[in-house]
């Protein structure tokens, strides 16, 4: 087998699989569900199409977040995607701080979009917002007064 005639073959099956289309994962609601994560924080998210209201443990986004900057977080998927006000999210979140939990959150709504109209992929993609953000905090080891840093010397 050649080197081409192998070259080819990928080329026929990327070009099969860019023709199939993507269904989108919706249940019997009519919803869409995912799970996003950051830190130790752990959010599920549901997005059902409505009029832009977001609900987090049960209280409105603005309660649960009070700083600007983590409602403006949670809300990037949906102003990049252009789908702002046009859908609601129930998200239930635990672990880790609020940053965290914000991140978490973002997570499973680009995830959600995705699953609801996976054509928005290729918008929600270049900004990161699918990729899971796997730094955690390290942990300590003995023998340290932190994880890394060294107990202070003392010459006497």
């Amino acid at each position: 087998m050649t080197e081409t005639h192998g070259l080819e073959a990928l080329q026929r099956l990327a070009a099969e699989t860019a023709q199939v289309a993507v269904e989108p994962k919706i249940d019997a609601s009519g919803r869409a569900y995912a799970t996003g994560k950051r830190k130790n924080a752990v959010a599920r998210v549901w997005l059902k199409p409505g009029r832009g209201r977001i609900v987090i443990n049960d209280r409105d986004h603005e309660d649960y977040f009070a700083r600007p900057v983590l409602r403006m977080m949670i809300a990037q998927p949906l102003q990049v995607a252009d789908r702002l006000g046009q859908f609601d999210i129930y998200a239930t979140v635990h672990g880790s701080g609020l940053s965290g939990q914000a991140g978490a959150i973002r997570h499973g709504i680009s995830k959600a979009l995705t699953y609801y109209e996976p054509g928005l992929r290729t918008v929600l993609k270049p900004y990161g917002f699918l990729t899971r953000d796997s730094r955690v905090v390290e942990r300590k080891k003995y023998g340290r007064a932190k994880a890394r840093r060294s107990f202070q010397f003392s010459k006497r």
